[in-house]
């Protein structure tokens, strides 16, 4: 999973007043008690709020494709895009939504709204992100926005995450990576000798496993080695830069 900055304010919200509302398809709306609220249905649910894009806009946004999701989703900042690509190369996130739902709830006796910015589906069940600059952490009112998001889906059952900037040596290989993720761009008959292959080719160079499997191009080979890395049926240590000496590891 993706690291979590606790969130450790004290809030007074009344959880029994929160309230989910959220699209079951573009134009459509519900609301429901956020108890209430099928996840199956949040997972399955439109953004809430979209985007336009515009000559001079100051945010970058747009869509990423998900190896996990099958189709895209949309993030609104770089940020965002980092956070979506290194949950995509999780293997414990199995679906992601952008903009899910729109929280509401009584915090302090004043109504708060919130639109947490990703719903995961994970091997331990739901998680909302909130993806924030790691400087405005600090700031009284992202402390007060996570802390009451934080209590009312850990009421839920649900895990809360606040993601912010990776570190760059092992971002920089997961997006790499990343451009290897569409498995159709891999032969099978070549995925299938090398996944045959692994125990022969674990403790040995990246360089040295592309030099096997001579039938078919370099170029080839490499994108099939790191459609096995980005699958997590090979592994290697990402806090080092990726190169041809990169030693391969058991998954």
């Amino acid at each position: 999973m993706l690291a979590e900055l606790v969130v450790s304010v004290g809030v007074d919200v009344d959880v029994s007043s929160a309230v989910i509302a959220f699209r079951p398809a573009a134009g459509e709306e519900r609301c429901l008690p956020a108890g209430r609220a099928p996840v199956a249905a949040l997972l399955a649910a439109s953004p809430w709020r979209t985007f336009r894009w515009y000559f001079g806009q100051r945010h970058y946004s747009g869509t990423y494709w998900s190896s996990r999701v099958g189709d895209h989703v949309i993030y609104e900042s770089r940020l965002e895009l980092s956070c979506l690509i290194r949950a995509d190369f999780d293997p414990d996130v199995r679906a992601m939504v952008a903009q899910p739902f729109l929280l509401s709830a009584d915090v302090g006796g004043r109504l708060r709204r919130h639109i947490p910015d990703y719903l995961w589906d994970t091997v331990d069940g739901p998680v909302v992100v909130d993806v924030v600059r790691r400087e405005r952490l600090a700031h009284p009112d992202i402390e007060t926005l996570c802390a009451w998001t934080n209590e009312v889906v850990g009421r839920l059952g649900w895990g809360y995450q606040v993601v912010s900037e990776s570190e760059p040596v092992e971002f920089a290989n997961i997006r790499f990576l990343a451009g290897y993720r569409r498995d159709w761009l891999v032969p099978s008959a070549l995925s299938d000798a090398m996944r045959a292959a692994i125990p022969a080719l674990t403790g040995g160079s990246i360089a040295r496993a592309a030099s096997n499997f001579q039938d078919f191009p370099r170029p080839i080979r490499h994108a099939a080695l790191f459609n096995l890395l980005w699958r997590h049926e090979l592994r290697a240590d990402l806090g080092d830069p990726l190169s041809p000496s990169t030693v391969l590891e058991e998954p």
